[in-house]
């Protein structure tokens, strides 16, 4: 494996997420942000926080397995939720819950949590990126 996950101390540990990731692997693997998108271009879960946010992990998965990565070499996710309040954090847990026991991700790789006004349509409620690390 590439990536290590830890926390180190003096900092919180956080359920969905690890402070620190080092990565000793010799291939970046960057990932366009993922929107709720299938693979025809329609938007899965309109309306739906956390069935998009769902949906995204899905398709982080996927873009991860074309360039011969899963989420175990991930080394740092970037969420970014329109309209962003504190109120929609246990949307946000929720589609994390249920896409990693969906996809089986055991890792929790550093994630950054960024509010923005709008994405790329309307019905877009949010998008991840993903940086992998590999061998």
């Amino acid at each position: 494996m590439a990536i290590t996950l830890v926390n180190p101390v003096g900092l919180p540990e956080i359920d969905i997420y690890r402070q620190v990731s080092i990565a000793t692997g010799s291939k970046l693997v960057l990932v366009a942000g993922q929107v709720a998108w299938d693979a025809d271009g329609t938007t899965v879960g309109a309306d739906d926080l956390t069935a998009q946010i769902e949906h995204c992990y899905r398709n982080v998965a996927t873009a991860l397995a074309g360039a011969g990565a899963s989420f175990a070499d991930v080394a740092r996710l970037t969420v970014y939720v329109v309209d962003w309040t504190p109120d929609k954090m246990p949307l946000v847990l929720a589609g994390i819950s249920r896409a990693t026991a969906e996809l089986g991700i055991t890792t929790a790789p550093p994630l950054s949590l960024l509010g923005v006004v709008a994405l790329d349509v309307p019905e877009h409620l949010v998008e991840i990126e993903a940086t992998a690390v590999i061998d």
